[in-house]
């Protein structure tokens, strides 16, 4: 990677990582954490409960592929939640994680879904608002 590469990569990620981020930025209003824990337990939204726990005690079969939410808030700043929302790959270029907010570089896209992100910048706020609250 080049110096300047470099550099172009991180002032994306000081953007993606500040308060307000890039997310926040396109959405029209703060996170609102209820409709995050709804997005998270949603089997057809945000789909994190496939490999994610979560304190959500009603939502059964709970995944263990990845890190368990709880005390997410904790663990992570707003800003480090945006970007893992938005790209995890950035933090792990092996993760099984998707990208919410990606629209390209993907293989076998249904038509009705291509050029579409999995979750709009309001609904990335509104999950990381929702994993805030989880300290």
């Amino acid at each position: 990677m080049t110096g300047a590469m470099a550099a172009s990569l991180g002032a994306a990620f000081a953007l993606l990582l500040a308060p307000g981020g890039a997310a926040a930025q396109q959405a029209d209003e703060p996170g609102d954490p209820a409709r995050g824990r709804a997005i998270v337990a949603s089997r057809q939204a945000g789909l994190c409960l496939l490999c994610h726990a979560a304190p959500i005690a009603e939502e059964r079969f709970q995944g263990n592929l990845a890190p368990d939410l709880a005390g997410a808030g904790k663990r992570w700043s707003e800003g480090e939640l945006r970007l893992r929302m938005m790209d995890a790959a950035a933090f792990n270029p092996d993760t099984i994680m998707p990208s919410y907010a990606r629209t390209e570089g993907f293989n076998r896209v249904a038509p009705a879904l291509a050029g579409k992100p999995l979750l709009t910048p309001r609904q990335i706020e509104d999950v990381v608002a929702y994993l805030r609250t989880l300290q």
